[in-house]
């Protein structure tokens, strides 16, 4: 596929699509691709877990060595299949940017930790020699979002794998083409590269039936869970251990010694990529008032278009809806057919026509707008003025919702960037760049799409997915 054209991406997406409806509401997609069924993929959950046991145990027969061969493969056929996942994304889900995802799947293809990321320790001493290794759990069973399908899928498998472990997904019911499509490629690696047929497994209709089994099952060692507030909770309530990557929030700070021209289109940047779908993506931004206007002027120069707080007002009930709770309670959630739009999308339901040179809709508003409070995951960025540093890292950690998920700022004060640090303690911190570097896109470090604040492994990596065991030689074994 390593020449594929622009004409044939469009017939594989329209040939794995075949049988979803394709939209926001879809809830089945087919199962073969040209002529052939995709593997790992069942009807029934407890199947699933059963032949991901069996690929558990092939694997963990397997030397180190031979599961990196497989994560090597994986590797080779997410970059050469880039296009076709990112394609299958947007169409699916109707959410994102072709370009951006593309690049998304390249980021996880190069900068997600392998078998590297395993390392034993030694403790030698007069009683001997201890050592503990990073064990395998068994089978994981993992929930993924519809923002980052196969991105998440194979970003996890290439840890959990590297951890030794088989693995047993429910993808998001807005987004199973595409994840199964990356579960399929999983499974292909695995195979070319001499591991089993079936390493890792998920549902032809996953449901929350289908989550609810996989989360009791015994053969189930680990839950692992990127999504929403809803399915984190459940996760963590399953008695198992669990891994939980939540919602955030992340705001922005610019103080008045920050290279303005530099953080308006920093900020643009990360805002916009892939239609603000990441979780660590900028979502409000406190300004200091003696450069707020430069700023404003600087992001307009990189694809901002500034609406009133009239329109912004028109656009918050589009885009926000009331809906009553469980608890009967009425409360706001984002408008599914609005997260991940393009802002051109945005802007023309408030009667507002551009063209795709304007990337992101900014406003400003006072502190209590629905956009400073509500987690969007679109391309509106709200800014809101401050007089002081006390002001903005009060304002900004209240915006942030005690999540601890991530927080941005752009200074050069490096009092401000340590006191903005120490109240915020989220799991990241970027200074200075755009949100995307805080996964190693641009920045330093590995990336990952499954960033577990509520849990604490943090940015997660082989290691996460492992438990340790010590083995304990006493008395000898010491060569000093």
């Amino acid at each position: 596929m390593a020449n594929i054209t622009e004409a044939e991406i469009r017939k594989i997406v329209e040939n794995i699509l075949k049988g979803s409806a394709a939209s926001s509401t879809a809830s089945y997609s087919s199962t073969e691709y040209n002529g052939r069924k995709l593997i790992g993929i069942y009807a029934d959950m407890n199947e699933a877990i059963e032949m991901a046991e069996k690929g558990y145990r092939a694997v963990r027969a397997m030397s180190v060595e031979q599961r990196e061969k497989i994560i090597t493969e994986i590797r080779r056929l997410t970059l050469e299949e880039a296009p076709i996942m990112a394609e299958i994304g947007v169409a699916e889900t109707g959410m994102g940017r072709v370009d951006h995802k593309r690049l998304k799947h390249i980021l996880v293809a190069e900068k997600t930790p392998g078998t590297e990321d395993i390392v034993a320790e030694a403790k030698t001493g007069d009683n001997g020699l201890t050592l503990t290794e990073m064990a395998p759990f068994g089978v994981v069973g993992s929930i993924t979002p519809s923002t980052n399908p196969s991105e998440t899928v194979i970003c996890n498998s290439i840890g959990m794998i590297a951890a030794g472990n088989g693995v047993v997904f429910n993808p998001h019911p807005n987004a199973i083409a595409t994840s199964n499509y990356a579960v399929d490629l999983v499974n292909r690696a695995s195979a070319t590269a001499g591991g089993p047929e079936v390493l890792v497994c998920s549902m032809v209709k996953p449901t929350l039936e289908t989550a609810s089994i996989m989360q009791t099952h015994p053969k189930i060692r680990l839950l692992v869970c990127t999504g929403g507030p809803g399915v984190v909770r459940a996760v963590l309530s399953s008695g198992k251990k669990a891994i939980g990557a939540g919602a955030g929030n992340p705001p922005v700070i610019v103080d008045d010694t920050a290279d303005i021209r530099k953080a308006g289109k920093d900020i643009i940047d990360g805002c916009s990529f892939d239609n603000n779908l990441p979780c660590i993506a900028e979502k409000e931004v406190f300004a200091f008032r003696n450069i707020a206007d430069q700023l404003i002027a600087e992001m307009q120069k990189n694809g901002a278009y500034l609406i009133t707080r009239e329109q912004a007002d028109k656009l918050a009930p589009i885009v926000l809806k009331e809906v009553t709770n469980k608890a009967g309670k009425t409360v706001k959630t984002v408008a599914r057919d609005c997260v991940g739009r393009d802002a051109a999308v945005l802007l023309a339901k408030i009667g507002i026509n551009v063209g795709p040179e304007i990337r992101c809709i900014i406003c400003e508003t006072d502190f209590n707008h629905d956009f400073v409070q509500h987690e969007l995951m679109m391309p509106i960025l709200p800014i809101v003025r401050v007089d002081e540093i006390e002001e903005a890292i009060e304002l900004a950690v209240k915006a942030e919702h005690g999540n601890r998920h991530t927080a941005h700022m752009h200074s050069k004060n490096i009092d401000h960037l340590s006191a903005f640090a120490k109240a915020v303690e989220t799991t990241i911190f970027v200074k200075n760049a755009p949100s995307y570097a805080g996964i190693g896109f641009g920045g330093e470090g590995h990336t990952t799409f499954t960033i577990a604040g509520p849990t604490g492994e943090g940015i997660t990596s082989a290691r996460s997915f492992t438990r340790k065991r010590r083995c304990v030689m006493a008395d000898n074994f010491r060569i000093i």
